[in-house]
C-alpha cells in the first residue's frame, strides 16, 4: 500500500479475522502469512500485526508497539477499562507502587508526572505523595476517563517518549515520574529512560512496572510474550537505568495481573536520579 492511500476496511477486517482464526487454531504458518497480509493492508498497524508476528517467532520484536495499535486498543476499552483490569484481571500495580514509595521514597513530591495514566488509577493511588500531578496518555478516550476521575492538575493526549523529548523548559521538570503498565507496550526502554532523565529534577524518583523473564547469554533484554505484551529482563532494565544516571532504590517481585487464572510475574522499579 502506498503512503496516504486509503485503507480498504472491508478487506482489512476479513484479513484480520482470518489471521486471528488461524492463530487461535494453532495453524502457525497460515497465521504468519495472514498477519503479513494484514500488515500490508494497514502499514500503520492498528491491529497489532507486527506484535503478533513477533510473538509467533516470525519477525524480530519491534522497538515498541505501533502508536496506532496502542491508541486503538485503549480507545476501544476505555469505558470498561477499570472493570477489565481491576475486577477481572486483579491488577493492583498502582497500589503496590504506593506501598513501595512509602517504604523506599516517601517524598513528598512537588511535581509528578504519570506516563500512560490511563483512567487515573495510578493518579488516585499516588495523590497523597504529589502536590501537582500531571497525567498523559496516547488514548484520548482514556484521558477523558481520567479527567472524570479528577485526580490530576493537568492532562495531555500524547505518546510518552515524544512528550518527554519535546516538553519545554526546566520549570516543567518533575521530581516524581511514574509509568505503571507502560513497559509492556515498549520493548526497548532506552528512549523512554533518556526522556525520564531529561525531565527529572536532581534526586528525582522514577517508578514503573514491568512484566518479566530472565534473558539467557546473548539474548535481548526484552521479548514479546504469547499475550502480545513485552516482558523485560530485570538485570537489563537496571543496567539501562544506570546508563542514564539513575540509581536503583527498590526492586520487588510482583504479580502484575492474572492471565487465564495464572499470575503474570513482574517487577516494580524505584530509582533515583544521581
Amino acid at each position: 500500500m502506498e503512503a496516504g492511500e486509503a485503507i480498504d476496511n472491508e478487506a482489512l477486517a476479513e484479513a484480520y479475522e482470518l489471521a486471528l482464526s488461524l492463530e487461535k487454531t494453532g495453524e502457525r504458518a497460515g497465521a504468519i502469512e495472514a498477519w503479513r497480509a494484514v500488515l500490508a493492508l494497514d502499514p500503520a498497524d492498528h491491529g497489532g500485526a507486527a506484535i503478533r508476528l513477533a510473538a509467533l517467532g516470525a519477525e524480530a520484536p519491534p522497538r515498541r508497539m505501533p502508536d496506532a495499535y496502542v491508541e486503538t486498543l485503549f480507545d476501544q476499552h476505555a469505558s470498561a477499562f477499570d472493570d477489565i483490569l481491576v475486577e477481572q484481571l486483579g491488577y493492583t500495580v498502582p497500589v503496590l507502587l504506593a506501598e513501595a514509595l512509602r517504604k523506599a521514597a516517601p517524598g513528598p513530591y512537588e511535581r509528578g508526572l504519570d506516563l500512560g495514566c490511563g483512567t487515573g488509577l495510578t493518579g488516585g493511588a499516588l495523590s497523597e505523595f504529589v502536590t501537582t500531578f500531571i497525567g498523559l496518555d496516547i488514548s484520548e478516550a482514556m484521558v477523558a476517563e481520567a479527567d472524570d476521575r479528577d485526580v490530576y492538575d493537568g492532562l495531555y493526549v500524547a505518546e510518552a517518549e515524544d512528550f518527554l523529548e519535546n516538553i519545554g523548559d526546566a520549570e516543567d521538570d518533575f521530581d516524581l515520574i511514574v509509568a505503571t503498565d507502560v513497559l509492556p507496550y515498549i520493548g526497548d526502554p532506552t528512549r523512554l529512560f533518556a526522556g525520564m532523565a531529561r525531565k527529572a529534577r536532581p534526586s528525582a524518583v522514577v517508578g514503573f512496572s514491568t512484566e518479566s523473564f530472565e534473558a539467557g547469554d546473548g539474548e535481548a533484554g526484552y521479548r514479546v510474550l504469547p499475550t502480545h505484551r513485552y516482558a523485560h529482563d530485570p538485570v537489563y532494565i537496571a543496567e539501562e537505568l544506570e546508563k542514564v544516571g539513575f540509581e536503583l532504590l527498590y526492586n520487588p517481585v510482583i504479580t502484575v495481573r492474572m492471565e487465564q487464572g495464572n499470575p503474570a510475574p513482574g517487577y516494580l522499579f524505584l530509582a533515583r536520579k544521581n
